[in-house]
């Protein structure tokens, strides 16, 4: 038709838009996704599994639904992607684990139902580190999607959201899902170009969700602007889907929040010391960035945090191992069975930890959580880098690491936190920008984020 966008790298929140307006269909953007996975997907390998048909037949029913005058809301007819540990009845979730690999799920998690009852299209499960426990993105079994961002060396996606990272930056699904333990839903997005919301913990549910870390698992969206972020977000958090839609019309709620720019927000930023450690090419972006924040109004001020990033990583690790441990230590036991190399110290990591230390780990982050509070009560937000680096190639990695240094203590502190793109380094791979503020403040951090991606650079599209 006339005006139609077949675009699949075009925003969800102008395609919803352009839908309402009868300017184009689901099934335009449905199979612009398709044909891409069909051509790009084997080598970038970003999902476990695609149901391209059932998708294709939603977005044709969708297509005479609302040509019907039956448009549900904002998300209906949008394709959107699960990562592998969300369960949709009669499909197979493998968690990124062989062992998984012939598991029918027998219910739906409410998130997933969520987004198809509020018209939703799944196109597909992508893959995630094993059982969500790492943060470059590698599943040596299962497969290590390819980073969009760099065409010739094959580069870190991030994890432990890998495959949603990827799916979405190449345009092979409008939107999609992860999971966030210290940094899953942030590192990937980071590394591929996007926006993802870390939301605070108990905000969305977790059922029908396999779990890493019951105290710190949170499922958020991962899209590729701010108002996407927002949509998708509204939906994951069950509200009425003509609700959203009066709440966009009439620029109000969360909606109204997105136009309220920056003007005296006041910005905690690093100091020297943690400064330190992140690359020379994350902190020229990261500056460039507070300067754009500061022009549109922000007042930015350096601060000395009471405890630094790298106890607060280690702090959330012992829960995360122990945790870790408790759902999953059984799998690991076995030598002989086949797990990721890399996963399995640090899901054994847990088993040695007591239940005295588990206690004492547990209570000891209610008063850091006390201490962060309060030398933070002055701001609206903490702003970092979200990863030290821009995306490492995947032969170099050390898994003995983590790239979650300015991440993890997000989840530890039980705060939320945004990132989105602050730009390109001089190799042409993005940076991400981490906004955290206390916990269920998620209008606060899209509010900064969206006044940032008016004036930040824009990235375009990956180079595959």
């Amino acid at each position: 038709m006339e005006g139609a966008m077949t675009n699949s790298f075009d925003s969800i929140s102008s395609y919803s838009d352009a839908i309402r307006a009868g300017n184009a269909h689901p099934s335009e953007l449905v199979g612009a996704c398709c044909s891409l996975i069909k051509e790009k997907d084997s080598r970038l390998g970003a999902f476990q599994e695609v149901f391209l048909d059932d998708a294709l037949k939603a977005a044709e029913a969708a297509d005479r639904s609302i040509d019907a005058g039956h448009r549900i809301g904002p998300f209906h007819g949008l394709p959107f992607a699960l990562k592998d540990i969300v369960e949709v009845e009669n499909k197979i979730t493998t968690a990124g684990s062989p062992l998984r690999k012939d598991h029918v799920s027998t219910a739906t998690a409410i998130i997933a139902s969520r987004l198809i009852s509020s018209g939703g299209i799944l196109i597909g499960k992508t893959k995630t580190v094993e059982f969500a426990y790492g943060g470059w993105g590698t599943n040596e079994h299962m497969g290590t999607p390819w980073n969009p961002w760099d065409a010739t060396e094959h580069r870190a996606p991030g994890g432990s959201s890998s495959g949603s990272a990827v799916a979405v930056a190449a345009g092979l699904a409008g939107c999609a899902v992860g999971t966030d333990t210290g940094g899953s839903v942030r590192l990937p997005s980071a590394w591929c170009g996007l926006v993802g919301l870390k939301v605070t913990e108990g905000l969305l549910p977790t059922g029908g969700i396999v779990p890493l870390s019951h105290t710190f698992d949170t499922p958020g969206p991962m899209t590729r602007s701010v108002r996407d972020t927002a949509l998708m977000f509204e939906t994951l958090l069950g509200r009425s889907p003509s609700a959203i839609d009066y709440d966009r019309d009439q620029t109000v709620g969360l909606w109204g929040q997105l136009v309220k720019g920056v003007q005296g927000v006041r910005l905690a930023v690093l100091d020297d010391t943690e400064r330190r450690w992140a690359d020379q090419a994350m902190l020229d972006l990261y500056d460039k960035s507070l300067d754009l924040l500061s022009n549109l109004g922000a007042h930015i001020e350096v601060v000395r945090l009471p405890i630094g990033f790298d106890d607060l990583k280690g702090a959330s690790g012992t829960i995360m191992s122990a945790e870790g441990y408790y759902h999953h230590g059984p799998w690991y036991e076995d030598a002989d069975r086949l797990c990721d190399s890399a996963v399995r110290p640090r899901i054994l990591a847990g088993k040695g930890i007591s239940s005295q230390s588990y206690i004492n780990a547990m209570q000891q982050r209610i008063q850091d959580q006390i201490a962060f509070q309060a030398s933070l009560q002055s701001f609206d937000a903490l702003v970092t880098p979200t990863t030290m680096t821009s995306a490492v190639i995947v032969e170099t990695i050390n898994q003995s690491e983590t790239p979650a240094h300015f991440t993890r203590a997000a989840n530890y502190l039980g705060m939320c936190g945004l990132t989105l793109p602050m730009g390109l380094t001089d190799e042409g791979l993005p940076g991400g920008l981490q906004v955290m503020a206390p916990a269920y403040c998620e209008s606060k951090v899209l509010q900064i984020g969206a006044a940032f991606e008016e004036v930040a650079p824009v990235l375009g599209a990956p180079s595959s």
